[in-house]
């Protein structure tokens, strides 16, 4: 069975975290020995940012990172009839082009045997609701959303009448506990990693609340990794101690999490005031890693994980300041941590887990010739 995959971009992480999840369920469809393929425009933001601030080393990398990923670009005369007549599913990401996204759904409307979702992994539906109103999507056979509360408001809005939840997850082939020797790194290295991005004021109160201002306070050395830092965010960084590195590859975030002896999650505002219950994809990468996380406010709507035994989950900056210190000086609780988020991303939330929900999706709703296609209940489950 052939999947094909419409996204923003697979080579290119630069302030596109959505990248992660969806390289490592094509990885994952690819183990299970379904052909892949991805498009992506050629003058994405994503890549050509990577590559204006990276060179075209840090795009060029991407193969020999990831020689299992089949990744085609696409300009204004690709054929995408063509791709899309030789493809059993499609998948189309959010970030796609809108009139890109009406031809898609024209295609499957007019003769299209293919099975075509819609994948959103963003806030957009609660914080530029027309953005998502205006999208042409009444053709395509299902959507999939990052989070339940998403899925309620497309079924709210009308947008669909077909939504599941598919929330994001591990690829637990690269985000791994460290082995013993780097255990010992991160047992002589420094105490605090931060990775994301600062983005548009979505979260500076929460960065300067729960990481800047604990870190300061408590004397920490700790690490912040992420692009679009302003000036004043990079002085307040400096001011407390915090050594800021840039961009970081994807592939590169586990040994940064190894070198470090704890990391937080703080989310962005949409998803903590209109959207509760979605957590960003780094939580769930850093629990796969086993480094103790600390969450700023976060409500875990869905009961994804085990809040206080997975992670510990805070209210306030001086609950950080106290919850940071317990981490770093209590091995005891550290470890349990660890362990306890290990085991709950494995049992629940790998990129395994996802492509197992996806193929239930499709036994649901997929089109005839995608069904016969499927593995049978029992194959799928050895």
């Amino acid at each position: 069975m052939r999947f094909l995959l419409y996204t923003h971009s697979l080579i290119s992480d630069w302030n596109h975290g959505n990248a992660h999840f969806l390289r490592g369920i094509l990885r994952e469809l690819a183990a299970r020995s379904f052909e892949t393929l991805a498009l992506e425009p050629e003058d994405g933001w994503s890549r050509s940012n990577l590559i204006r601030e990276q060179g075209a080393a840090a795009a060029d990398s991407f193969g020999e990172t990831f020689p299992d990923l089949i990744v085609r670009t696409y300009d204004a005369a690709f054929d995408h009839e063509a791709a899309l007549a030789a493809a059993d599913v499609v998948l189309v990401h959010e970030w796609t082009d809108p009139g890109l996204v009406a031809r898609i759904g024209t295609a499957r409307r007019c003769g299209g045997d293919f099975t075509l979702l819609f994948h959103d992994t963003h806030h957009r539906a609660v914080s530029a609701e027309r953005s998502i109103a205006d999208l042409l999507l009444a053709d395509y056979d299902a959507i999939l959303a990052f989070g339940d509360t998403l899925r309620q408001r497309y079924l709210a809005a009308g947008w669909a009448d077909q939504v599941f939840t598919w929330h994001e997850a591990a690829d637990i082939t690269l985000f791994k506990p460290p082995a013993e020797r780097a255990s010992a790194e991160r047992a002589s290295g420094r105490d605090l990693v931060w990775i994301g991005n600062w983005g548009d004021g979505e979260r500076t109160r929460e960065l300067e609340t729960f990481l800047i201002e604990p870190c300061r306070r408590l004397g920490l050395s700790g690490t912040v990794r992420g692009v679009r830092y302003p000036d004043e965010a990079l002085a307040q960084l400096r001011a407390a101690g915090l050594a800021y590195g840039g961009w970081i590859a994807n592939v590169d975030v586990p040994a940064a999490f190894a070198a470090h002896r704890v990391t937080m999650h703080v989310p962005r505002r949409p998803y903590v005031e209109s959207l509760p219950g979605i957590p960003t994809i780094r939580m769930f990468e850093a629990l796969a890693c086993g480094i103790p996380l600390v969450s700023a406010p976060w409500s875990d709507a869905e009961n994804l994980f085990r809040t206080g035994q997975d992670y510990l989950s805070v209210a306030s900056g001086d609950a950080m300041k106290t919850a940071l210190a317990a981490v770093l000086n209590d091995p005891d609780l550290a470890a349990s941590l660890s362990r306890s988020g290990i085991e709950t991303i494995r049992a629940r939330h790998t990129c395994g887990h996802r492509v197992d929900e996806l193929m239930a999706v499709l036994r649901r709703i997929g089109t005839e010739r995608v069904r016969r296609q499927l593995p049978g209940e029992q194959e799928a489950a050895e």
